[in-house]
This record gives structure tokens, C-alpha cells and sequence, in this order.
């Protein structure tokens, strides 16, 4: 299935997406992809009713992040072999792990905002993995494959600066307002042929910055849910973005940061793209 939010800010409601034109409101069965949706069963609590049909099509509503606020946002540092290289640092021995905050989620197509005081903005393509249950101490990688809802693209926005230069804590430079874009679908794992090995873009003003493939992932999903659990209790609904290939604009020499008015465009194969632009401090 392919979960979607679509609808006003703070006002969306949950759909299953049919094809590019059409979905099927579930409103009926569950106010939102949250916590207690993916607690109470997920998907499976939607067989029926999109067997029942009724399908609309849509009407220019604003998309959202195919997931209500999570509890938590995780993310996975240098988790791309040539993106470790890009940025001069060494392969890391176990998964990099940082937080970003919750209300950093945003739809795939709403604005990314330069937060006041920032200088160097830069974009990541991402992974998301959502978790589906409530997970903890799982005994190995392949049990991680039931802990997991689905997948969707994820713009993991950083602000260099804030993360490298003010005392080297980086969930400062990951949770600005806005710096989370995910979507626009959730796709569950069924429809994922082979998460490993999944193309992924990204686009600056039309000029190709990012192309990669989870192939390089140092660390896979199942191997991340799998070592995460080790350490704290996943809920369900929970993000994690997985890291990120290899040219972001601090890779670059000389490195190229956002400016107001740029435009990002990304995708990764079978999970769909955004476009955000971006805009000035408040």
C-alpha cells in the first residue's frame, strides 16, 4: 500500500493512494497514520476497507508527511561509504546516531526555511524507515523486517554550521523548523522489491547534486533497526533516516550552501519525489 496525508497543516487526513490521479479516503477507519494506528495493526487494518473502494480523485490538496509526528526522529550518520569519503572522515565502525526533533516533519512539497543566524544550508537525500511496533532488544537484522511499517523519501536538511561549529553537537544543525520533509508516500515493505538497492536523486535549481543508491549503504535498515534496539524502545510511528549519498553541498569544492528562492527536487526509486523551495529566516 501507498499511505498518504493530504489536506491542510495540522488538518490532514489519511488516504491510500491508487495511482497518480486517485485514492481512497480511511478516515473512517483510523484519524491518522500514528502511533496507535501502527500499534493497533497498520495496513492490515485497511484490507477491507480498500477492498470496499470508493475511490476519489484528487483535487489539488496540499500533501503532508505520510506520518503524524513521530515520537522520536532518529537519524544515521555517514552511512554511505562515499559519503564518508566526501567529507574526509573515516568509515564508522557502528551506526552513527544523532536525533532531530519531531516537529522538524514536514510535507514534500511545503517550504524549507534558512533558520536566523544560519550560513551554510545544505540538502541530504534519505531512507526513511518508519517502525510499525513497538521494538526492543530484537535478537538479529532479519527479525528487524517485521519491526518495519514502510518507507518513504526524506530530506534530511542540515544547517553545516550550527551541527560543526557550535561545539560539534548536531541535532543543532538538524532541527530547525521545516527541516524534515518526508514523502509524499509511505510505501509498505510488500511493494519494496530490494530496499538495498534503490536509486536515489536530488536536484538544485535543475542541476543534478545527488545520485546515489542504497546499494552503498554501509549500514542497511535492518541492520540499523536491529542495532538501535539494543540501545532504546522504538515506537511505532517512529522516523529514521538512514544516511545519505554522496554530494551534498558541503562536499563540494568549494562547498555550495542554500539560498532563498532555490529549489530541491529528489527522489528515490518506487517511493516517489518532492520539491521544496526554499525560503528566508522568519
Amino acid at each position: 500500500m501507498y499511505l498518504m496525508r493530504i489536506g491542510a497543516t495540522g488538518a490532514e487526513k489519511p488516504v491510500v493512494r491508487v495511482d497518480e490521479s486517485h485514492y481512497i479516503d480511511v478516515s473512517d477507519v483510523t484519524p491518522d497514520f500514528d502511533e496507535r494506528f501502527f500499534a493497533a495493526g497498520g495496513t492490515a487494518l485497511l484490507a477491507d476497507r480498500v477492498a470496499r473502494g470508493d475511490v476519489r480523485a484528487f483535487a489539488g490538496e496540499r500533501v503532508g508527511a505520510p506520518i503524524a509526528r513521530p515520537h522520536q526522529i532518529l537519524c544515521i550518520g555517514l552511512n554511505y561509504s562515499d559519503h564518508a569519503a566526501e567529507t574526509g572522515q573515516a568509515v564508522p565502525a557502528e551506526p552513527i546516531l544523532f536525533t532531530k526533533s519531531p516537529n522538524t516533519l514536514i510535507g514534500p512539497y511545503d517550504e524549507v526555511r534558512i533558520p536566523r543566524g544560519a550560513s551554510k544550508t545544505d540538502w541530504e537525500v534519505e531512507l526513511g524507515v518508519v517502525i510499525g511496533r513497538r521494538t526492543s532488544y530484537l535478537d538479529s537484522p532479519e527479525e528487524a523486517a517485521d519491526a518495519i511499517a514502510g518507507y518513504c523519501v526524506v530530506n534530511d536538511v542540515s544547517e553545516r554550521a550550527f551541527q560543526l561549529e557550535r561545539g560539534g553537537q548536531w541535532s543543532k544543525g538538524k532541527s530547525a523548523e521545516t527541516f524534515n520533509p518526508a514523502g509524499p508516500w509511505l510505501v509498505t515493505p510488500e511493494e519494496v522489491p530490494d530496499v538495498r538497492n534503490l536509486g536515489m536523486w536530488l536536484e538544485v535549481n535543475g542541476v543534478r547534486r545527488q545520485t546515489g543508491t542504497t546499494k552503498t549503504m554501509i549500514f542497511d535498515p535492518y541492520v540499523i533497526v536491529h542495532h538501535l534496539s539494543q540501545f532504546m524502545v522504538l515506537e511505532p510511528g517512529d522516523l529514521i533516516n538512514t544516511g545519505t549519498p554522496p554530494g551534498v553541498g558541503m562536499g563540494h569544492n568549494p562547498p555550495i550552501w542554500l539560498q532563498p528562492g532555490d529549489v530541491m527536487e529528489l527522489g528515490i526509486d518506487g517511493l516517489g519525489s518532492q520539491r521544496q523551495q526554499v525560503v528566508g529566516p522568519r
